[in-house]
């Protein structure tokens, strides 16, 4: 990034959408798509979904029964129109996709270009288990982990995708590389999202001295889960551009290569790693 590039360039737009997604996927379907309408009429070029966007079922397993094949399906075609249709960058949050195990899917987040073409592809790598009295999760008896850490460049540079309990695990965001940005779409639960939420997603853009968008799901579902929100765009220094707490919405801003150089000027910590 020479200086001259980032001293010219507008700030790129970019869009977390938070959500209380359903047992239905058409309607989880068309609440997205006004949300994408919302985000685009404001000027955002890039709109990031959270996890399970587009199903929360009463039951795990109900998420079987709406597993999609790669390049085939109605939340993949969603997608890819909506990205076609606004002339954004659509990030879609996470979907269920066909695993090697019949009785578990992958946690999928598929990438689509102003074209609507799909770019990139990530199967959520670390699974998500908790238990604290009556609250109980294990996300591996119907999850299939991914393996691969994925990247996609966009007209403003490197974008990292992770997901959700993915965020306590600060070695994966180092394996992402020198990015712009990284994002996070999530389902936090109430307890854990209170507890961590926010400092975490401050380290993670912190240390990488980077932008950090996280599209999360946020109030009580029809299911009786019940997530943290507070869906969030932080800059490389760690200071909150937008944040909404609860209830479905928009988070918006800018990515400003200039602020990326300037902290890395300043403060060169990504520069001086030694290890890893």
């Amino acid at each position: 990034m020479s200086e001259r590039s980032s001293e010219s360039a507008a700030p790129f737009q970019v869009a977390a959408l938070q959500m209380v997604s359903t047992p239905d996927r058409d309607r989880n379907l068309a609440d997205a798509s006004q949300l994408i309408a919302d985000a685009a009429r404001r000027g955002a070029q890039m709109v990031l979904l959270p996890e399970y966007f587009c199903y929360m079922g009463f039951k795990d397993t109900d998420k079987l029964a709406i597993r999609e094949t790669p390049g085939s399906g109605p939340i993949q075609q969603f997608l890819a129109d909506a990205a076609r249709s606004h002339g954004v960058w659509i990030i879609g949050g996470t979907l269920p996709m066909q695993s090697p195990e019949e009785n578990r899917v992958l946690n999928t987040t598929l990438v689509f270009d102003p074209s609507g073409t799909q770019v990139a592809r990530y199967d959520k790598i670390h699974l998500f288990n908790f238990e604290r009295g009556e609250e109980s999760y294990d996300e591996a008896r119907t999850i299939f982990p991914g393996t691969e850490v994925r990247t996609f460049d966009a007209p403003f540079g490197r974008v990292g995708l992770s997901v959700c309990y993915d965020l306590r695990f600060p070695e994966l965001y180092r394996k992402l590389g020198d990015c712009a940005l990284m994002v996070v779409p999530s389902a936090f639960t109430y307890t854990t999202g209170r507890a961590h939420w926010q400092t975490l997603l401050k380290a993670r853009a912190v240390e990488n001295q980077c932008y950090v968008l996280a599209a999360a799901q946020g109030g009580n579902h029809e299911n009786g889960r019940r997530t943290w929100g507070h869906s969030m765009l932080i800059d490389p220094w760690g200071e909150i551009v937008d944040i909404r707490d609860e209830g479905p919405g928009v988070v918006a801003g800018g990515i400003d290569l200039q602020r990326i150089a300037i902290v890395r000027q300043s403060l060169p910590s990504y520069r001086h790693r030694v290890i890893g």
